[in-house]
């Protein structure tokens, strides 16, 4: 019986990451699409686009995947209409959030994430009110299995605006332009395996709480990030 118990604990946790991947996978097509519209769909002759497909690859999206969203915005499966939104906020303790969403329903997306935020003691800003305090930059992160000095070598080469050395994790930032070409410097020097590998937004500083105070503040971010329209959250917690 106990045999039985494991094997149905391993396939419902399976299915739980299969849906949680598929969720994202969902998210990102979403981006592919919109980048992708009104385009010949290259790529190479869109870099908003390019930056999206790098970050479907850093989240292991089967080309297939990539493919159909593009097809389907250049118009080999139907019409693409996403509005993208901004939402700027605050959880608790002042910890800032932009929410980037992707809708065909405004009004639905904003009841959304008004009531998400209500619900875990957030709150609406007005537009600017948290932007300034996030940069956007290509971060590029991977384990720390080589020495520190050739990494942070590579890393000046190409140009990148800081490397860091986090303990188990380097981090490689970039301007957002220059992001592909660091990307490719250590591609050449024989870094493949990424942790992280895309353009994003950053917090100036991050601010620590108590992990009573830092798991009600996650509450906040996973409940949005799990509203179909949402495509990303930033945020200023340290975690």
């Amino acid at each position: 019986m106990s045999g039985h118990s494991k094997w149905a604990t391993i396939h419902r946790k399976k299915g739980l990451i299969d849906a949680e991947r598929g969720k994202i996978f969902q998210k990102i097509a979403k981006e592919i699409q919109v980048a992708a519209k009104g385009t010949n769909g290259d790529p190479d002759m869109n870099p908003g686009l390019r930056m999206v497909i790098e970050k479907a690859r850093s989240n292991n999206m089967p080309k297939d995947n990539i493919q159909k969203a593009i097809d389907k915005a250049v118009g080999n499966g139907g019409d693409v209409n996403f509005d993208s939104i901004r939402y700027e906020g605050y959880a608790t303790h002042g910890i800032a959030l932009m929410v980037d969403c992707l809708t065909d329903n405004k009004n639905r997306t904003a009841m959304l994430v008004r009531s998400t935020l209500t619900k875990h003691g957030g709150n609406l800003g007005t537009d600017g009110s948290v932007s300034y305090l996030f940069n956007r930059r290509g971060v590029i992160e991977f384990d720390a299995h080589d020495d520190f000095d050739k990494v942070m070598e590579i890393a000046i080469n190409a140009d990148s605006l800081d490397c860091i050395d986090n303990g188990d994790i380097y981090t490689v930032y970039t301007e957002p332009d220059n992001f592909l070409n660091v990307k490719k410097s250590f591609e050449e020097k024989g870094y493949q395996e990424f942790v992280t590998s895309e353009v994003t937004y950053v917090p100036d500083n991050k601010i620590s709480l108590s992990d009573e105070d830092t798991e009600k503040v996650m509450n906040l971010i996973n409940a949005l990030e799990d509203i179909d329209d949402v495509s990303n959250v930033y945020h200023n917690l340290d975690i």
